[in-house]
C-alpha cells in the first residue's frame, strides 16, 4: 500500500497567520472602540462642565444684580427715614406755631408794672427768665401771674438779688417756668410741659 504524503504544515501556518490578522484587527477595533467610548464620555463630561459653568456664571451675574438692587433699596430706605424725620420736624413746627404766639402773648400779659425782662431762654418745654424788678413784691406778683396763666405753670424762683443803687433798690431775679397748654393732659404736663 502506498501512502500519499500530504503536508499540512502550510495550511496550519496559513491558519495561524489568519488568526493573528483577525486578533490584530479585533485588538485594533477594540482600541478604536475604547477610544471612541472614552472620547464620548469625555465630550459628555466636558459639555456638562461647560453647562454648569455657564449656569454658575449666570447665577453670579444675577446675584450681583440682586446685590445692587439691595444696595439701592438700602439707600432708598435711608432717604425715606431722612424724609420722615424732616416731615416730623415740620409737623412739630406746624403744631407749635400757635403755642409760640400764645407764649409771647402770655409773657407780655403776665409782666406787671415795675418788672423788666432782660432775657428769655427756652429749653425743652421750660423757660429761663432773667429780669429786674423794683421790689421783691413785684417779683412775687409776676410769679402769681405766671402760675395763673393757661400757657405757663410752676414758676420757680432760683436767684433773687437786691442791688442798692442810690435811692432805688433793684431786685434782679432768675426764674424758671414750664410751658403748657390749656388742652394739655396731665401726662404731658408731667413729661415737662409743651415741647417746642
Amino acid at each position: 500500500m502506498i501512502m500519499t504524503q500530504i503536508s499540512l504544515l502550510p495550511w496550519r501556518e496559513e491558519l495561524r497567520q489568519e488568526q493573528k490578522k483577525q486578533f490584530a484587527m479585533m485588538a485594533a477595533m477594540t482600541c478604536i472602540l475604547a477610544a471612541a467610548i472614552v472620547g464620548l464620555i469625555h465630550f459628555q463630561m466636558q459639555s456638562k462642565i461647560d453647562y454648569q459653568l455657564s449656569r454658575n456664571s449666570f447665577l453670579s451675574n444675577e446675584i450681583a444684580q440682586v446685590d445692587e438692587e439691595i444696595k439701592e433699596i438700602s439707600d432708598l430706605q435711608k432717604v425715606r427715614r431722612s424724609l420722615i424725620e424732616r416731615m416730623e420736624v415740620i409737623q412739630d413746627l406746624q403744631g407749635s406755631r400757635p403755642s409760640i404766639v400764645h407764649l409771647f402773648t402770655e409773657i407780655v400779659s403776665t409782666v406787671p408794672n415795675g418788672v423788666y425782662l432782660e432775657s428769655l431762654e427756652q429749653t425743652a418745654g421750660n423757660l429761663l427768665i432773667n429780669g429786674e424788678a423794683e421790689s421783691n413784691a413785684r417779683v412775687s406778683t409776676y410769679m402769681r401771674n405766671l402760675a395763673d396763666s393757661a400757657w405757663l405753670k410752676d414758676p420757680n424762683l432760683t436767684v433773687i438779688e437786691i442791688e442798692d443803687i442810690t435811692v432805688n433798690r433793684i431786685s434782679t431775679f432768675t426764674l424758671t417756668v414750664k410751658q403748657t397748654s390749656p388742652n394739655a393732659s396731665a401726662e404731658e404736663d408731667d413729661d415737662g410741659g409743651l415741647q417746642q
